[in-house]
């Protein structure tokens, strides 16, 4: 079987790193080793209204900035479909055929739609549309046939729930559907970036976010400020790493080479850990090596962004094409679909 990807983002607001380790740089490396015969990256404006829906502006306004995001970091819309959700009618359709194939019980015990209704303190004032995002993704996914999604591990019981729906029309109907599987982050650092103040996640709303759109003087003012070891007051005090914010960074970003670069007194980062662990290294020398490596990282990323936004027209059209070319292929799988419910009547 062909090998083809479908991932995406929902578009509430610019991508930061936690995205780009989480998930964009892989979905880079992927794309560029030519073993997959389709990648689709979808901007989920639809699945951003289910929690938005009072608030559609930000939605609409944060597609071409996810779009920029997408292109600067080195997706190819050569290689990669970047298209947006709402344009594929075919995925609404596809989500009510699959409602019939899960129960309200089940869309309760998803542990990722029980973890984010307490997130965002919906208690018994749920939208429907936000319980069935999970639904929703399942069309999402197998609409494009994808066999391949990388994700993080809070969304693991998302692919598990998609599972379960293509292996119940499978025997109820018809063997159409095709079977995801979940790529993780191949760093366990990368799976869910914390805030820089050293809360659990990234948000705009908390202001703990290294945006790909930040200026050289943001980083290094948000890396400085950067939540570390609260017990490690003097220099000659040991440190901790364990929920060390700048560590977990390091762990996700660090290579190598930045050693010889920016801290040739160290041969690798389990050097900087050991002398951290035992005292004598200030958190201001391990920020200052994470701000350069943060810098050389990002820089690439912000120019690429800054002259693809002097041509917005041209980014506009390129989701224009893309997502005619991702709702053509939606639209097959729709019809055998159909075809396979026995509700193709007059074709």
């Amino acid at each position: 079987m062909e090998k083809v990807i479908l991932t995406g983002d929902r578009p509430t607001g610019r991508l930061h790193i936690g995205h780009y380790v989480g998930s964009l740089r892989r979905r880079v490396e992927l794309q560029n080793t030519g073993d997959y015969r389709n990648v689709f990256i979808m901007i989920a404006d639809a699945q951003a209204l289910t929690d938005n829906f009072d608030n559609p502006e930000k939605v609409r306004s944060n597609i071409t900035e996810v779009a920029l995001d997408y292109l600067s970091v080195g997706l190819d819309p050569k290689i990669s479909t970047i298209f947006i959700q709402s344009l594929i009618p075919e995925l609404t359709e596809l989500s009510f055929y699959y409602m019939n194939l899960v129960t309200v019980s089940r869309l309760q015990r998803n542990p990722t739609v029980k973890a984010e209704i307490q997130q965002k303190n919906f208690e018994a004032s749920i939208p429907v549309g936000f319980m069935c995002y999970p639904i929703s993704q399942a069309a999402d996914i197998t609409a494009f046939k994808a066999t391949t999604v990388p994700v993080g591990e809070d969304q693991l019981p998302m692919i598990e729930q998609t599972k379960e729906i293509v292996h119940k029309f499978n025997e109820i109907y018809a063997p159409v559907l095709v079977e995801p599987n979940a790529l993780l982050p191949q760093r366990a650092a990368c799976n869910r970036l914390p805030g820089t103040d050293g809360k659990a996640k990234m948000s705009k709303s908390l202001g703990n976010c290294i945006y790909l759109a930040d200026s050289a003087d943001s980083i290094k003012q948000k890396v400085m400020s950067m939540y570390t070891d609260p017990l490690h007051v003097q220099v000659s005090d040991p440190g901790h790493l364990e929920g060390n914010t700048v560590f977990t960074y390091l762990d996700a970003f660090c290579k190598p080479e930045h050693f010889g670069r920016y801290l040739p007194d160290y041969a690798n980062l389990d050097e900087l850990k050991a002398h951290y662990q035992r005292g004598g290294l200030g958190d201001v020398k391990v920020k200052r090596f994470l701000n350069s490596i943060l810098q050389e990282e990002l820089e690439p990323i912000r120019t690429r962004r800054e002259e693809l936004a002097r041509d917005m027209d041209s980014v506009t059209e390129l989701l224009r094409v893309s997502s005619l070319k991702a709702r053509e292929v939606a639209g097959k799988t729709l019809s055998e679909v159909r075809h396979a419910m026995k509700i193709d009547y007059f074709g």
